[in-house]
């Protein structure tokens, strides 16, 4: 129980003395994280605008798939872009396969379904009086769709907080496409997984502390969005 005791100890000692290690590796985790959030809200905030202002054949069914797939496992994931990106895939040819890039883009395919369907709820959350208002007053359909989103901006941040946490603390996907290299795509959680199975637990509990940390962040944020 002392080791345990001692091993939080110089855990903390690592977080606020500044470890150079532990700094690299959380800068390069929020590095990642942010970027695939970043262009996963870029493409599918307006993919869910496009699907809740249009009716077609299908479109329960869709939002449907959309929401099971939530939950979607990252080693499936990651399993598809190795593919994609490996030598004999079809993109093998770009070379960015343990690289931070391929993690940035299995980390969009990863939290599209999140924040496509999130943003569909945000803007189905919104009275429709709000929207017949605009079209009566002469708006024209991208400035009805726009006041629709600007009502619904705090469920739609939240959506975009929520793909982000989700990025934020995978595992699978990035050792399977990023390798888990020292200094270059070594994550929080990576890392953690190789210093346990290492038995340096004191490094493990120092990732392991600015990881719940920085969800406990996205949680708050989460939840002041939505009283709001």
């Amino acid at each position: 129980m002392s080791e345990i005791g001692d091993a939080f100890v110089t855990a903390l000692r690592l977080i606020f003395t500044g470890d150079p290690e532990v700094l690299a590796i959380t800068a390069r985790t929020l590095g990642i994280s942010c970027s695939s959030t970043f262009f996963a809200a870029l493409i599918f905030v307006p993919v869910g605008c496009l699907i809740h202002f249009n009716n077609f054949r299908g479109k329960r069914l869709l939002v449907s798939i959309i929401q099971t797939f939530y939950a979607l496992p990252t080693v499936f994931v990651g399993l598809l872009v190795f593919i994609t990106f490996s030598r004999a895939g079809p993109l093998g040819g770009l070379g960015i396969l343990f690289t931070p890039q391929v993690m940035v883009i299995g980390q969009v395919v990863l939290i599209s379904p999140i924040i496509t369907g999130l943003t569909i709820s945000a803007l189905s959350g919104v009275s429709t009086e709000i929207k017949d208002t605009a079209v009566s007053l002469g708006a024209t359909r991208l400035q009805t769709v726009r006041t629709v989103l600007l009502e619904a901006r705090y469920a739609t941040v939240t959506a975009i907080l929520v793909g982000f946490g989700r990025a934020l603390s995978e595992v699978g996907l990035a050792l399977m496409v990023g390798g888990n290299i020292r200094g270059f795509t070594r994550t929080l959680t990576t890392a953690m997984s190789l210093e346990t199975s290492m038995g340096n637990l004191e490094l493990s509990i120092a990732l392991g502390l600015i990881l719940i940390t920085l969800a406990l962040i996205v949680s708050v944020l989460v939840n002041r969005l939505q009283q709001r």
